[in-house]
């Protein structure tokens, strides 16, 4: 395929967004909206001043950023509004189908009732599906700076809503925080039937994807680029077929690789991995899930078929039944036989 089709074929496939942050994808006109709405004060002057504090040199970084944004989300409308914003960029790029992450920690300690934040989200998506077609999942993540105390006590506070949330995960500041810090919590999630995701490997090392596998028993790794670097992970992980929900634009914003031509993705997928694509905080990170593949195709030796690949991987790993899956893939193939 000529280089120039490239854009067409990114565009065209339908795509499933697996790693995708809720809070992540709050742009700055909506920040301000929500904040003069709300009465909230921002430490910034201008939609400007908000995209120029969008660049980050460590994951600590962005995070500060992140955490002070998401202060302007107060009720339920205004997780309406954030996450049907989200939904007209899934119309933009094509996805069909989205795994939502939401951090109800970073709520509940301002005081937003649990009920609020599921009750906006779970709203949004039901007209995503009734007006577009768009099907969706919800997963709860547990912030991995706070303890684990923390992390049981809002596994409680989701039982009453356990049919809006097919599973649960593990985000924030990866370095010093292990997957083997929540190995209680994660398994009373399984014991109450969730699926089980965990950001791992990163900023931190390859240690990291062993003991969300070995200690969490997750059923997809979020990031996992540091698998490279053991040869026995990667024969695993080659084995198992375990998903692997990699997000390029963040690991170069983040600095775990300086430029796209670094990116080990290619490796990763030449080896027989579970990759996928996908956007992680676009709002923060300078694209959403077709950018997040044209940086990629611009700057690697991605093939058409490899994007394809790419495409149907995001759809294998998804937590949908298997006629779901078919159909979703089928139509990967027609568009790419085109």
């Amino acid at each position: 395929m000529p280089t120039h089709a490239m854009p067409d074929l990114i565009r065209a496939l339908p795509k499933a967004e697996l790693h995708l942050h809720i809070e992540g994808s709050l742009e700055p006109e909506l920040m301000f909206r929500l904040a003069k709405k709300n009465n909230v004060a921002i430490p910034y002057d201008s939609i400007e001043d908000v995209r120029r504090a969008y660049n980050f040199s460590n994951l600590q970084s962005f995070l500060d950023i992140y955490y002070a944004g998401a202060n302007v989300l107060q009720t339920q409308d205004d997780f309406y509004d954030l996450t049907w914003a989200y939904i007209e960029k899934c119309l933009e790029n094509n996805i069909v189908h989205t795994e939502i992450f939401f951090d109800p920690q970073t709520h509940t300690e301002r005081g937003v009732p649990f009920s609020a934040v599921i009750g906006g989200i779970k709203a949004a998506l039901a007209d995503a599906h009734s007006q577009h077609g768009i099907t969706s999942c919800i997963i709860m993540c547990f912030l991995r700076h706070l303890s684990e105390a923390d992390a049981f006590a809002t596994l409680e506070e989701a039982l009453p809503y356990k049919d809006d949330i097919i599973g649960v995960g593990l985000d924030s500041s990866e370095v010093g925080n292990p997957p083997s810090k929540f190995a209680a919590v994660f398994k009373a999630a399984a014991e109450h039937g969730f699926k089980l995701v965990a950001h791992a490997g990163e900023e931190a090392d390859f240690s990291y994807i062993n003991e969300a596998l070995d200690l969490l028993n997750i059923h997809r790794i979020d990031h996992g680029v540091q698998s490279i670097h053991s040869d026995t992970l990667m024969l695993r992980l080659k084995d198992t077929q375990m998903p692997l929900t990699v997000c390029p634009n963040s690991n170069i914003e983040l600095r775990v690789f300086d430029h796209y031509d670094q990116h080990n993705i290619k490796d990763l997928l030449d080896y027989g991995l579970n990759v996928s694509v996908h956007s992680d905080d676009p709002a923060y990170f300078k694209g959403y899930l077709n950018q997040n593949f044209t940086n990629l195709c611009d700057h690697l030796p991605l093939s058409a078929d490899d994007v394809v690949t790419l495409v149907k991987n995001g759809f294998r790993s998804a937590f949908i039944d298997d006629a779901q899956k078919a159909a979703y893939l089928a139509k990967v193939d027609a568009i790419a036989a085109r």
